[in-house]
C-alpha cells in the first residue's frame, strides 16, 4: 500500500466515523437553523393562540385579586391565575400559567393568549442557543471543529474526474462563491 493509499484510507475512516458520531448533532443544528432562519415569520419555540374576548367594563380603582379571579372564571382560567397589574391607565394585564389576558377596563374588550412549547423545535433551539452549561459549549465547539474536518476530508474522498481535481473543484468553487455573493449584496 502506497503512502497516498494509506492517507486516503485514513481520510475515509475519519470522514466516516466523525459523520456517524455527529449525525445527531447535525440534525439538531439543521432543524434549529431552519427554524431560526424564519424567526420573523413564526415563533419556533412557542405556539401562541390569541382570542379576542369581551367582559363587562370595570373600574381600575380597587381592582383586587378576587376581581381578577372572578373575571377569569368567565373563561375557565381561574386556576391558571399568577398575577395582575395595570401596565398603563385603564389596561389590565393578568398573567396566567401558560398565557395572559389583557383587557381595556373602559370597553371590556381584550385579548386572551395561550402559549405552549413547540415539540422538537423548543429542544433543538435550546441546544442551538448554547443554553446548557459550559460542558455543552465545549461539545458544540468540538462539533463545529468536526464539521470542518468532515468538510475537508469529504473534498478528498473521491478521486479522478469527479474528485477535487475535476468536477469536485467546480462544486467547491460554486459552494464558496454563493456565500461570497450574498456577503457582497447584503453586507
Amino acid at each position: 500500500m502506497t503512502a497516498s493509499q494509506r492517507i486516503r484510507k485514513w481520510i475515509r475512516a475519519i470522514h466516516r466515523d466523525l459523520g456517524y458520531f455527529f449525525a445527531g448533532m447535525t440534525v439538531i443544528y439543521a432543524i434549529s437553523g431552519i427554524a431560526l432562519n424564519h424567526i420573523k415569520e413564526w415563533d419556533p419555540n412557542y405556539h401562541i393562540t390569541r382570542k379576542d374576548v369581551n367582559v363587562e367594563p370595570f373600574a381600575q380603582e380597587g381592582f383586587t385579586r378576587d376581581a381578577a379571579l372572578s373575571l377569569l372564571s368567565v373563561f375557565d382560567e381561574r386556576d391558571t391565575y399568577k398575577n395582575h397589574y395595570f401596565p398603563e391607565p385603564g389596561v389590565l394585564k393578568i398573567f396566567l400559567d401558560g398565557g395572559s389576558l389583557t383587557v381595556d377596563a373602559a370597553s371590556g374588550s381584550g385579548l386572551l393568549e395561550h402559549s405552549r412549547r413547540r415539540a422538537v423545535f423548543f429542544e433543538t433551539n435550546f441546544l442551538h442557543y448554547n443554553s446548557p452549561k459550559k460542558l455543552w459549549t465545549w461539545f458544540a465547539d468540538l462539533f463545529a471543529g468536526a464539521l470542518v474536518v468532515i468538510a475537508m476530508t469529504g473534498i478528498f474522498i473521491q478521486k479522478g474526474k469527479n474528485g477535487i481535481t475535476g468536477r469536485g473543484a467546480w462544486l467547491v468553487a460554486i459552494g464558496l462563491l454563493i456565500p461570497a455573493i450574498f456577503l457582497v449584496l447584503y453586507l
